[in-house]
Protein backbone atom coordinates (compact mmCIF):
# COMPACT_ATOMS: atom_id res chain seq x y z
CA UNK A 1 0.00 0.00 0.00
CA UNK A 2 0.90 3.27 -0.66
CA UNK A 3 1.08 6.12 2.15
CA UNK A 4 2.15 9.38 0.84
CA UNK A 5 -1.36 10.66 -0.61
CA UNK A 6 -2.59 9.85 2.61
CA UNK A 7 -3.97 12.58 5.17
CA UNK A 8 -2.54 12.25 8.29
CA UNK A 9 -3.53 12.83 12.35
CA UNK A 10 -1.79 13.90 14.86
CA UNK A 11 -4.40 12.56 17.28
CA UNK A 12 -1.83 10.24 18.77
CA UNK A 13 -0.43 9.32 22.26
CA UNK A 14 2.93 7.56 21.82
CA UNK A 15 3.11 6.54 25.90
CA UNK A 16 6.37 3.62 24.09
CA UNK A 17 9.06 3.55 26.71
CA UNK A 18 6.83 5.22 29.96
CA UNK A 19 6.64 2.91 32.56
CA UNK A 20 2.96 0.63 32.72
CA UNK A 21 3.80 -2.79 33.75
CA UNK A 22 4.26 -4.24 37.25
CA UNK A 23 4.99 -1.47 39.64
CA UNK A 24 8.52 -1.94 40.59
CA UNK A 25 10.78 -0.88 43.21
CA UNK A 26 14.60 -0.75 43.40
CA UNK A 27 16.77 -3.10 45.19
CA UNK A 28 18.05 -0.06 47.66
CA UNK A 29 14.32 0.49 48.56
CA UNK A 30 13.45 -2.86 49.62
CA UNK A 31 16.24 -2.69 51.95
CA UNK A 32 15.77 0.64 53.17
CA UNK A 33 12.08 -0.05 53.60
CA UNK A 34 12.99 -3.61 55.51
CA UNK A 35 15.41 -1.64 57.58
CA UNK A 36 12.20 0.83 58.58
CA UNK A 37 10.14 -1.87 59.24
CA UNK A 38 12.68 -3.46 61.59
CA UNK A 39 13.00 -0.57 63.45
CA UNK A 40 9.31 0.12 63.97
CA UNK A 41 8.25 -3.08 64.65
CA UNK A 42 6.00 -2.89 61.25
CA UNK A 43 5.30 -6.38 58.57
CA UNK A 44 8.12 -5.30 56.11
CA UNK A 45 5.38 -6.67 53.44
CA UNK A 46 2.86 -3.54 54.40
CA UNK A 47 5.58 -0.99 53.99
CA UNK A 48 6.99 -2.27 50.34
CA UNK A 49 2.85 -2.98 49.51
CA UNK A 50 2.29 0.40 49.89
CA UNK A 51 5.30 1.66 48.09
CA UNK A 52 5.01 -1.23 44.95
CA UNK A 53 1.40 0.80 45.06
CA UNK A 54 1.72 4.27 45.50
CA UNK A 55 4.68 3.83 42.51
CA UNK A 56 1.81 2.37 40.16
CA UNK A 57 -0.60 4.97 40.91
CA UNK A 58 2.52 7.78 39.72
CA UNK A 59 3.05 5.42 36.66
CA UNK A 60 -0.60 5.68 36.06
CA UNK A 61 -0.72 8.99 36.58
CA UNK A 62 2.23 9.98 34.29
CA UNK A 63 0.73 8.19 31.47
CA UNK A 64 -2.68 9.52 32.14
CA UNK A 65 -1.07 13.14 31.84
CA UNK A 66 1.19 11.71 29.13
CA UNK A 67 -1.18 13.70 26.66
CA UNK A 68 -1.23 14.20 22.76
CA UNK A 69 1.81 14.34 21.33
CA UNK A 70 0.79 14.17 17.42
CA UNK A 71 2.39 11.56 15.16
CA UNK A 72 5.52 10.23 16.18
CA UNK A 73 8.57 10.82 13.81
CA UNK A 74 9.28 7.03 13.42
CA UNK A 75 8.14 4.94 10.44
CA UNK A 76 5.34 2.82 12.50
CA UNK A 77 4.15 6.86 13.47
CA UNK A 78 3.83 7.74 9.95
CA UNK A 79 2.22 4.86 9.34
CA UNK A 80 -0.50 4.96 11.67
CA UNK A 81 -0.89 8.48 11.85
CA UNK A 82 -1.54 8.17 7.55
CA UNK A 83 -4.39 5.33 8.60
CA UNK A 84 -5.49 7.43 11.15
CA UNK A 85 -5.82 10.25 9.25
CA UNK A 86 -8.09 8.41 6.26
CA UNK A 87 -10.40 7.06 8.45
CA UNK A 88 -10.84 10.53 9.88
CA UNK A 89 -11.56 12.24 6.77
CA UNK A 90 -14.07 9.08 5.34
CA UNK A 91 -16.10 8.66 8.45
CA UNK A 92 -16.23 12.50 9.02
CA UNK A 93 -17.71 12.63 5.05
CA UNK A 94 -19.90 9.42 6.10
CA UNK A 95 -21.52 11.07 9.04
CA UNK A 96 -22.18 14.55 7.48
CA UNK A 97 -23.87 12.88 4.46
CA UNK A 98 -26.40 11.35 7.52
CA UNK A 99 -26.69 15.04 9.16
CA UNK A 100 -23.95 13.62 11.92
CA UNK A 101 -21.38 14.93 13.50
CA UNK A 102 -18.08 12.27 13.44
CA UNK A 103 -16.14 12.82 16.86
CA UNK A 104 -12.61 11.17 16.19
CA UNK A 105 -11.20 9.12 18.64
CA UNK A 106 -7.24 9.38 19.77
CA UNK A 107 -5.28 6.33 18.94
CA UNK A 108 -2.46 5.23 21.98
CA UNK A 109 0.53 3.79 21.17
CA UNK A 110 2.36 1.75 24.19
CA UNK A 111 5.18 -0.87 24.89
CA UNK A 112 3.98 -3.80 27.25
CA UNK A 113 1.36 -2.16 28.85
CA UNK A 114 -0.61 1.50 30.25
CA UNK A 115 -3.22 2.33 31.55
CA UNK A 116 -6.81 2.56 30.08
CA UNK A 117 -10.40 3.91 31.49
CA UNK A 118 -11.35 0.15 30.29
CA UNK A 119 -9.02 -1.14 32.94
CA UNK A 120 -5.13 -2.13 32.39
CA UNK A 121 -4.08 -2.71 28.84
CA UNK A 122 -1.56 -5.48 28.11
CA UNK A 123 0.14 -6.34 24.91
CA UNK A 124 -1.38 -10.00 25.30
CA UNK A 125 -4.82 -8.58 25.06
CA UNK A 126 -4.22 -7.14 21.39
CA UNK A 127 -5.73 -3.95 20.19
CA UNK A 128 -8.69 -3.15 21.57
CA UNK A 129 -10.95 0.22 21.58
CA UNK A 130 -11.97 1.63 24.66
CA UNK A 131 -15.84 3.37 24.87
CA UNK A 132 -15.11 5.04 27.91
CA UNK A 133 -12.05 7.50 26.57
CA UNK A 134 -12.89 6.46 23.36
CA UNK A 135 -9.00 5.30 22.36
CA UNK A 136 -7.99 2.95 20.65
CA UNK A 137 -4.90 1.13 22.78
CA UNK A 138 -2.42 -0.18 20.69
CA UNK A 139 0.70 -2.03 21.60
CA UNK A 140 2.37 -2.22 17.91
CA UNK A 141 4.34 -5.47 18.80
CA UNK A 142 1.11 -6.86 17.88
CA UNK A 143 2.06 -6.32 14.15
CA UNK A 144 5.17 -8.72 14.32
CA UNK A 145 2.71 -10.85 15.80
CA UNK A 146 0.01 -11.41 13.19
CA UNK A 147 3.45 -12.08 11.13
CA UNK A 148 5.77 -14.65 13.08
CA UNK A 149 3.01 -16.12 15.43
CA UNK A 150 -0.13 -15.98 13.66
CA UNK A 151 0.95 -16.27 10.37
CA UNK A 152 -1.40 -13.38 8.88
CA UNK A 153 0.78 -12.41 6.33
CA UNK A 154 3.82 -13.32 4.76
CA UNK A 155 6.76 -12.03 6.96
CA UNK A 156 8.79 -9.04 5.99
CA UNK A 157 6.15 -8.40 2.46
CA UNK A 158 5.00 -4.87 1.79
CA UNK A 159 1.51 -5.76 1.88
CA UNK A 160 1.44 -7.19 5.77
CA UNK A 161 1.21 -3.12 5.73
CA UNK A 162 -2.84 -3.21 4.56
CA UNK A 163 -3.01 -6.57 7.01
CA UNK A 164 -1.93 -3.67 9.18
CA UNK A 165 -4.55 -1.35 8.53
CA UNK A 166 -7.44 -3.31 8.42
CA UNK A 167 -6.44 -3.87 12.62
CA UNK A 168 -6.37 -0.18 12.96
CA UNK A 169 -9.66 0.04 10.92
CA UNK A 170 -11.66 -2.51 12.46
CA UNK A 171 -10.68 -1.03 16.01
CA UNK A 172 -11.61 2.14 14.26
CA UNK A 173 -14.75 0.37 13.42
CA UNK A 174 -15.69 0.01 17.04
CA UNK A 175 -15.38 3.47 17.45
CA UNK A 176 -17.99 4.22 14.42
CA UNK A 177 -20.69 1.71 16.62
CA UNK A 178 -20.12 3.51 19.63
CA UNK A 179 -20.69 7.30 17.90
CA UNK A 180 -24.05 5.46 16.70
CA UNK A 181 -25.38 4.24 20.23
CA UNK A 182 -24.54 0.41 18.92
CA UNK A 183 -22.02 -0.51 21.84
CA UNK A 184 -24.64 1.02 24.60
CA UNK A 185 -27.39 -1.18 23.10
CA UNK A 186 -25.39 -3.88 23.17
CA UNK A 187 -23.92 -3.65 26.50
CA UNK A 188 -27.52 -3.26 28.02
CA UNK A 189 -29.06 -6.62 25.47
CA UNK A 190 -25.61 -8.69 27.35
CA UNK A 191 -26.24 -7.34 30.71
CA UNK A 192 -29.51 -9.75 30.64
CA UNK A 193 -28.19 -12.85 28.70
CA UNK A 194 -25.97 -15.70 29.88
CA UNK A 195 -22.68 -15.95 28.55
CA UNK A 196 -23.04 -18.10 25.00
CA UNK A 197 -25.79 -15.68 24.14
CA UNK A 198 -23.75 -12.43 24.98
CA UNK A 199 -21.21 -14.37 23.19
CA UNK A 200 -23.21 -14.61 20.13
CA UNK A 201 -24.23 -11.17 20.49
CA UNK A 202 -20.47 -9.75 20.83
CA UNK A 203 -19.76 -11.88 17.22
CA UNK A 204 -22.21 -9.83 15.34
CA UNK A 205 -20.61 -6.34 16.62
CA UNK A 206 -17.00 -7.55 15.98
CA UNK A 207 -18.25 -8.75 12.26
CA UNK A 208 -20.13 -5.03 11.92
CA UNK A 209 -16.35 -3.75 12.54
CA UNK A 210 -14.98 -6.05 9.97
CA UNK A 211 -17.33 -4.62 7.42
CA UNK A 212 -16.82 -0.99 8.47
CA UNK A 213 -12.81 -1.89 7.96
CA UNK A 214 -14.11 -2.69 4.47
CA UNK A 215 -16.15 0.25 4.30
CA UNK A 216 -13.68 2.51 4.80
CA UNK A 217 -10.90 0.49 2.84
CA UNK A 218 -13.36 1.06 -0.58
CA UNK A 219 -14.00 4.78 -0.11
CA UNK A 220 -10.29 5.50 1.00
CA UNK A 221 -9.27 3.66 -2.35
CA UNK A 222 -11.56 5.38 -4.06
CA UNK A 223 -10.27 8.98 -3.06
CA UNK A 224 -6.35 8.32 -2.82
CA UNK A 225 -5.89 4.91 -5.03
CA UNK A 226 -3.42 3.43 -2.13
CA UNK A 227 -4.15 0.08 -2.62
CA UNK A 228 -1.43 -2.27 -4.62
CA UNK A 229 -1.89 -5.74 -5.48
CA UNK A 230 -1.60 -8.14 -3.19
CA UNK A 231 -2.54 -5.78 -0.19
CA UNK A 232 -6.15 -7.26 0.14
CA UNK A 233 -5.33 -10.70 0.06
CA UNK A 234 -3.08 -9.68 2.96
CA UNK A 235 -5.69 -8.10 4.46
CA UNK A 236 -7.86 -11.80 4.17
CA UNK A 237 -5.12 -13.55 5.31
CA UNK A 238 -5.47 -11.73 8.65
CA UNK A 239 -9.03 -12.08 9.08
CA UNK A 240 -8.78 -15.65 8.65
CA UNK A 241 -5.85 -15.94 10.66
CA UNK A 242 -7.43 -14.19 13.74
CA UNK A 243 -10.95 -16.08 13.09
CA UNK A 244 -11.88 -17.30 16.48
CA UNK A 245 -11.74 -21.48 15.15
CA UNK A 246 -8.79 -20.98 14.03
CA UNK A 247 -7.27 -19.20 17.01
CA UNK A 248 -9.26 -22.11 19.21
CA UNK A 249 -7.56 -24.75 16.83
CA UNK A 250 -4.17 -23.40 17.51
CA UNK A 251 -4.47 -22.85 21.68
CA UNK A 252 -6.58 -25.94 22.59
CA UNK A 253 -6.59 -28.30 19.79
CA UNK A 254 -10.63 -28.00 18.92
CA UNK A 255 -13.28 -25.77 19.12
CA UNK A 256 -16.32 -24.45 21.40
CA UNK A 257 -18.53 -22.17 18.95
CA UNK A 258 -20.54 -21.05 22.43
CA UNK A 259 -17.10 -19.03 23.39
CA UNK A 260 -16.69 -17.62 20.00
CA UNK A 261 -16.63 -13.77 20.70
CA UNK A 262 -15.54 -12.41 17.04
CA UNK A 263 -16.64 -14.99 14.28
CA UNK A 264 -14.94 -17.75 12.66
CA UNK A 265 -12.34 -16.74 9.92
CA UNK A 266 -15.02 -17.51 6.80
CA UNK A 267 -17.25 -14.24 8.85
CA UNK A 268 -14.62 -12.45 9.06
CA UNK A 269 -13.66 -12.78 5.95
CA UNK A 270 -16.58 -12.72 4.51
CA UNK A 271 -18.17 -9.37 6.19
CA UNK A 272 -14.55 -7.21 5.73
CA UNK A 273 -15.47 -8.27 1.35
CA UNK A 274 -19.03 -7.20 2.31
CA UNK A 275 -18.37 -3.79 3.46
CA UNK A 276 -14.96 -3.50 0.71
CA UNK A 277 -17.32 -4.56 -2.38
CA UNK A 278 -20.09 -2.22 -1.47
CA UNK A 279 -18.58 0.92 0.41
CA UNK A 280 -22.01 1.26 1.86
CA UNK A 281 -22.28 1.13 5.74
CA UNK A 282 -26.12 -0.32 4.88
CA UNK A 283 -24.78 -3.40 4.18
CA UNK A 284 -22.94 -4.16 7.65
CA UNK A 285 -26.34 -4.79 9.23
CA UNK A 286 -24.87 -7.83 11.15
CA UNK A 287 -27.23 -7.78 13.90
CA UNK A 288 -30.34 -8.18 11.29
CA UNK A 289 -28.49 -10.58 8.98
CA UNK A 290 -30.16 -13.87 9.45
CA UNK A 291 -26.95 -15.27 8.45
CA UNK A 292 -23.57 -14.06 9.60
Amino acid sequence: MRLDDLPTSDRIEDRRGLPGGRAGLGVGTVVILGLLAWAFGIDPRVLIGGAETMSRNGQTQQQTDAGSTGAPPDDMGRFLSAILGSTEVEWKDTFAQAGKTYEPPTLVMFSGATQSACGFAQAAMGPFYCPIDQKVYLDTSFFQDLERRFRACDIGSKTCQFSQAYVVAHEIGHHVQNQLGILTKVQEAQSGMDKAEANALQVRVELQADCLAGVWANRAQAKWQFIEPGDVEAALQTASAIGDDRLQRRTQGYVVPDAFTHGTSAQRVRWFMTGFKSGAVGTCDTFRAEQI
